[in-house]
C-alpha cells in the first residue's frame, strides 16, 4: 500500500493580526500545525489534524474551516473547560509579524496545551490504521510547552516509529508559549534548549530559520546541523528573502527565493512553506539530485511568498494553480 497521507499535530489558534492602521484587530485561524494541515489540502494532500480546540465559537470555526478543506479531523478533541487559544500578533512597516502576547483568558490553561494521550488511546486501532497509510508525521516544538500535549506527541512518534513513518519537526520556536504555560515558565534558558534539542533527534526532516539555527546549534550551516542529530536529519534553513541553505539527500545547496513589493502580512509563510515541500515529496517522490532538490524548494518558497500577499495564514494559502502560474511567470 502506497503512503500518501500527512499527519500534523499540534495547536490550531486564532491569530488575532492588528490591522495596517494599527487601530484594531482582525481575527484569523491559524497554528502552524493547523496552517499545514490546511495548506496540504488546497495542495491536494490528504491531510489529518490531530490537536484539541475550545468548545466556543473559535472551535466551531475551525472544524467548519478543516471540514471544507477535507482535513481529516476524526483525532481531533474538544474541550469544554478550556478555550481556543487567541495570540496576538503585530506587525511592523515590513509585515514581518511578532508576537505580542495571549488575548486574556479565565482559566490558565488554552485547550491547544490539554492535547489527551488518553483520548487518542481509546482509538489505537484507527491510528494505527491510519499510520499504515501515513508518509510524514509533521510537528512542532510548542507542544513541549505542556506536559499533557507533550505526552500525546510522544505516543505519535512511538506510533510512527512503529509504522515507519518518517518525522518532520519544524522547530518553530515561540518563547512567549513556554512563558505563560504553567508547566514549561518553570523550566529556563538551557533547559528550554535541551528539551528541544533532544526532541530534534525524532526528526527525518528539520526546517527552522536561521534565528532558530543560530540559537539552538550556534550554526547556519545545515550538513553541521544534521551531523549533531541523531536520525542525520536532513535540514532546511530559511531566511526571509535571502536564499534558503539546505542539505538533502546528502546534497548541500542553496536556493535564491522571490520576493515582492507588495508583502501584507508574513503570518503562516513557513507554514504554507513547509506544506509546499511536503506536497513535492509524496507527489514526486524524494528528490535524488541537485536540480530536483532546487526546484523543490522553489516551489515551496513560492507557496510561502504568495501566503504572504494578504492578511491571514490559511485564506491565502495557493493551490497548485496558483503556484505553477507564479513560476510560469517570473513576474510579480
Amino acid at each position: 500500500m502506497s503512503k500518501t497521507k500527512v499527519v500534523s499535530l499540534g495547536e490550531a489558534l486564532i491569530d488575532r493580526i492588528r490591522n495596517k492602521s494599527n487601530a484594531e484587530f482582525t481575527d484569523f485561524l491559524g497554528g502552524a500545525p493547523a496552517n499545514v494541515a490546511c495548506a496540504l489540502r488546497k495542495l491536494k494532500i490528504d491531510s489529518v489534524f490531530i490537536g484539541c480546540l475550545g468548545s466556543d465559537k473559535f472551535g466551531k470555526k475551525f472544524i467548519e474551516q478543516f471540514n471544507e478543506l477535507e482535513v481529516n479531523i476524526d483525532f481531533l478533541q474538544l474541550d469544554n473547560n478550556f478555550s481556543t487559544r487567541i495570540v496576538k500578533v503585530d506587525r511592523d512597516d515590513s509585515g514581518d509579524r511578532y508576537f505580542s502576547g495571549f488575548d486574556a483568558s479565565p482559566q490558565t490553561v488554552f485547550a491547544d496545551e490539554a492535547i489527551k494521550k488518553s483520548l487518542i488511546e481509546e482509538d489505537l486501532p484507527s491510528l494505527e490504521k491510519l499510520f499504515v497509510e501515513t508518509k510524514y508525521f509533521v510537528s512542532g516544538t510548542n507542544v513541549l510547552s505542556s506536559s499533557m500535549s507533550a505526552e500525546s506527541i510522544h505516543l505519535l512518534l512511538d506510533v510512527a516509529k512503529q509504522y515507519d513513518v518518517k518525522v518532520i519537526i519544524d522547530l518553530n520556536w515561540r518563547e512567549v508559549f513556554w512563558n505563560y504555560s504553567t508547566f514549561s515558565s518553570q523550566i529556563k534558558g538551557k533547559e528550554r534548549v535541551n528539551l528541544i534539542q533532544n526532541f530534534l533527534n525524532y526528526a527525518h526532516i528539520l526546517k527552522l530559520a536561521k534565528e532558530e539555527a543560530l540559537l539552538f546549534f550556534d550554526n547556519e550551516n545545515p550538513y553541521e546541523i544534521s551531523q549533531t542529530l541523531l536520525n542525520r536529519p536532513d535540514v532546511i534553513i530559511t531566511n526571509g528573502a535571502d536564499p534558503i541553505s539546505w542539505f538533502m539527500n546528502g546534497l548541500h545547496g542553496n536556493t535564491e527565493v522571490n520576493n515582492s513589493s507588495h508583502i501584507i502580512d508574513t503570518t503562516g509563510a513557513g507554514d504554507a512553506f513547509l506544506a509546499g515541500l511536503i506536497s513535492k515529496l509524496i507527489s514526486s517522490g524524494y528528490p535524488s539530485n541537485e536540480l530536483e532538490i532546487q526546484d523543490y524548494v522553489r516551489f515551496a518558497s513560492v507557496c510561502g511568498l504568495l501566503t504572504c500577499l494578504g492578511e491571514g495564514a490559511i485564506e491565502q494559502q495557493p493551490d497548485y494553480a496558483k503556484v505553477n502560474e507564479f513560476l510560469g511567470s517570473q513576474i510579480l
